[in-house]
């Protein structure tokens, strides 16, 4: 199961190369750590599943010696190990640009991938075809209006947004992380079904 994780490293040893001067683009335009992060993070897994939708992958893929179930567990755990490459490299560049972040940052980075990786993984499987293209705008408009969005419910939702604020910080970042694994798992099941009825 990690040659698979390997192998899309290996597949994408050309993109990567620009990963560089991808995330320093985002640096440079001085946009927030936690979406430097969040950018950098989706970088390899959405490029594999668009190099894979172009060259057919799932085909060949279930002739190797793999179970469905290990396909699917390599995207999902390779997700998190490019994350934390992404993070690290990510970590490195701010740092030589001089450029302040915290592991706040990183932790509202990384949480957004994984949730936006639970919520967009089985869409590759249900749907076929240029998926990868709606995803990416889904995400850009999501970077656009999702802040606004998010400061006009608090502003209106009160009662949510009292109860937030009432909570340690402990306990908001507790609450938070055990949503987003839930979320996480719900998703690897559910895109694993998904997978296993699949015809190729």
């Amino acid at each position: 199961m990690f040659n698979l994780i390997r192998r899309d490293l290996i597949l994408q040893k050309r993109q990567i190369l620009i990963f560089i001067p991808f995330i320093a683009v985002f640096i440079i335009s001085d946009s927030h750590p936690a979406l430097i992060f969040l950018v950098a993070s989706i970088f390899i897994p959405f490029n594999t599943y668009t190099y894979d939708e172009k060259a057919e992958t799932n085909i060949l893929l279930n002739s190797l010696p793999y179970t469905r179930k290990e396909i699917i567990a390599s995207r999902y755990i390779g997700a998190i190990v490019y994350m934390g490459l992404s993070i690290g490299i990510t970590s490195i560049a701010l740092f030589v640009f001089d450029k302040p972040f915290t592991i706040t940052d990183m932790a509202i980075g990384s949480g957004l991938f994984l949730s936006f990786v639970a919520l967009t993984f089985p869409l590759f499987y249900i749907f076929r075809g240029k998926i990868s293209m709606v995803i990416m705008i889904i995400f850009i408009l999501s970077a656009i209006i999702g802040p606004p969005i998010v400061l006009y419910l608090a502003e209106h939702l009160t009662t949510i947004t009292d109860f937030i604020v009432s909570l340690s910080i402990p306990a908001l970042y507790t609450g938070v992380a055990a949503v987003i694994l839930i979320l996480y798992a719900a998703s690897w099941s559910v895109t694993t079904i998904i997978y296993q009825r699949k015809a190729f």
